[in-house]
């Protein structure tokens, strides 16, 4: 009988004592404008091409995604040793691995243009999804800090500030390209695909660029030096020069992306 009054008095007071103490407040966060659900929200793939030349050599502009891993020396080399403009994208993850691929595209400003490829290459799409089987961004904070991370690393290891971003997979969500443009940044789409990823076998590679024409802007990877799509990459710039093919990057000739990502 006394142990049950204790043990009563002792739950009591805690009791007291707990209420007594201020709950802690939860955390509000900003208040933002409600997303339509997933399975509405539309996701666009936009393309982009350069002013083309008319009459005379086809212009073709070359960009590549450094997502992160390594440096392919197979497009690299390629690339500086034929003196071939090109615009190459960087994530932060990219960049603290490559150092000294880094270094070759800063000894060779006249070669490369470097533009932000986001900071951990997560999908620039502001609502829960996934693109590819890779979690998007998910909020526009995120799609902030995906773009914002990306520039302030490359700003940080010595590259000019990033006037273009091109995301994760390509593909955004309308609200996120509003909202990157407002940042102050044009997105890069592209017209051919040059590598699926870098997933294409080096012939199928090769066709593709032979498919490129006068205004067109190829994607392709430069991370992946295991695969065999490099082989193919490198193989289709040799091609194209000996067509005749003028090389240009983003940077130097005007542009027309849709999806109101240029203009």
């Amino acid at each position: 009988m006394n142990r049950f009054v204790l043990t009563s008095a002792f739950v009591l007071a805690a009791s007291t004592a707990f209420a007594a103490e201020p709950s802690e407040k939860p955390v509000v966060w900003p208040q933002l404008p409600p997303k339509a659900a997933v399975s509405n929200v539309k996701l666009v793939e936009p393309h982009l091409h350069v002013n083309r030349a008319g009459k005379g050599a086809p212009r073709i502009a070359l960009t590549f995604d450094a997502c992160m891993g390594k440096t392919d020396p197979r497009i690299l080399s390629t690339l500086v040793d034929q003196h071939i403009p090109a615009t190459i994208f960087v994530t932060a993850r990219w960049l603290r691995s490559n150092p000294e691929a880094l270094a070759v595209f800063l000894a060779h400003p006249d070669i490369f243009e470097l533009e932000d490829h986001g900071q951990n290459h997560i999908p620039a799409v502001d609502i829960p999804t996934t693109v590819y089987g890779i979690p998007a961004a998910g909020s526009p904070q995120a799609v902030a800090q995906e773009v914002k991370g990306g520039a302030d690393a490359m700003m940080a290891a010595g590259i000019p500030q990033p006037h273009w971003f091109r995301g994760a997979t390509a593909k955004y969500s309308l609200s996120a390209i509003a909202q990157i443009r407002g940042m102050g940044y044009r997105i890069a789409g592209y017209s051919v695909n040059g590598d699926s990823g870098s997933l294409l076998p080096a012939k199928m590679v090769e066709k593709q660029y032979a498919s490129a024409k006068d205004g067109d802007v190829i994607i392709s990877h430069i991370n992946q030096p295991t695969h065999t799509a490099g082989e193919g990459v490198a193989a289709s710039i040799l091609a194209l020069k000996a067509k005749g093919v003028q090389f240009v990057r983003l940077q130097d000739i005007p542009e027309q992306g849709d999806d109101d990502t240029t203009n």
